[in-house]
């Protein structure tokens, strides 16, 4: 149910979710400091209830009525890439709702970089917690039809066209004293980070992942950002056409989607993108959505070059690959 920026603010007003335009992909957006609408988006996203949420807000001034300290470094941060795909997790004030933190101590803001959005928040006079618009795990939405097609044609959506950066922002903890970590990789890198505010605390998330002192947030289930067809990944062309081929002999069909130039399985309906990581984000859920369409039994797609440029998609399309364990 598409609807315009004045009843999409009456709806969120009166504590309905109401879907949005960002940068990044559509958010299924209520009010933040209101715990009966937050609890719709657990509801109707299927979320579990200790995931926090991205509480978006229009003004960097507004930060202060969310957190116990803004230190420098995050001031720093703020100043460079807001409006922007970058989210920040600081100390959270106490009277802020565990529900929209997760039942953390922190709290995750951004100001997004999209006008429709902003101009609804100003107007408004909201700070509206918005995950994805979509149901927990599964593929992200990027235009208002995902959005459609995945939460049902009931969800109020406000149409702001596609998303120009993709996937998820990127998110950095910083704690009181201003030592930071990555948490989330996006389009805003960890490099363009370090040439901000310097080198993080701990620079090998991986050998983190499991420490309990570190915040949740959005985006660290192994599961996540996942077509509902079955997809595999391979590391090259080379590879993907022979798996292509045993599944050919196996007489499974198969869709693919390639980067850059090279031999693409024959009989396949096949996308390729560019070998460029920001239009490959930028198209990546979109062309996802497409094939997943295309009801066949698997999904084929080949990897981007493990290069820090690509961390951000590779994080996306490894979590949209794993396979459960039986």
């Amino acid at each position: 149910m598409r609807v315009n920026l004045t009843e999409a603010m009456q709806l969120l007003q009166q504590g309905e979710v109401v879907a949005i335009p960002t940068e990044t992909v559509y958010g299924l957006a209520a009010d933040a400091t209101n715990d009966a609408a937050l609890k719709k988006i657990f509801a109707t996203k299927q979320r579990p209830a200790d995931h926090p949420l991205i509480v978006h807000i229009h003004d960097i001034s507004q930060v202060e009525d969310w957190v116990k300290v803004f230190p420098a470094t995050a001031i720093q941060l703020a100043q460079t890439f807001w409006p922007g795909a970058l989210t920040l997790v600081l100390p959270a004030k106490e009277h802020v709702s565990l529900v929209v933190r997760g039942n953390e101590p922190t709290i995750a803001l951004r100001i997004p970089d999209h006008p429709m959005t902003l101009a609804l928040l100003k107007l408004g006079k909201l700070s509206l917690a918005a995950p994805s618009a979509n149901l927990f795990t599964q593929l992200s939405p990027t235009t208002a039809a995902h959005v459609e097609g995945g939460l049902g044609q009931h969800i109020p959506v406000l149409d702001g066209g596609a998303c120009q950066v993709g996937i998820e922002s990127t998110i950095v903890s910083i704690k009181a004293n201003g030592q930071w970590q990555l948490l989330r990789p996006g389009m805003i890198s960890e490099q363009a980070i370090i040439s901000v505010i310097g080198e993080p605390e701990n620079a090998d998330l991986n050998a983190q992942s499991s420490n309990a002192a570190l915040p949740k947030v959005p985006g660290q289930h192994l599961l996540h950002y996942s077509p509902r067809t079955p997809l595999s990944l391979f590391h090259d062309k080379y590879a993907l056409n022979k798996g292509y081929l045993l599944r050919e002999a196996a007489h499974k069909t198969c869709a693919a989607m390639l980067i850059g130039e090279g031999p693409a399985p024959a009989g396949s309906t096949v996308i390729r993108l560019p070998a460029d990581p920001d239009l490959v984000a930028e198209q990546l859920y979109s062309v996802l959505h497409q094939l997943d369409n295309l009801q066949v039994n698997e999904l084929l797609v080949e990897l981007p070059p493990d290069l820090p440029e690509w961390m951000a998609v590779r994080d996306r399309l490894n979590r949209a690959g794993y396979q459960l364990p039986i």
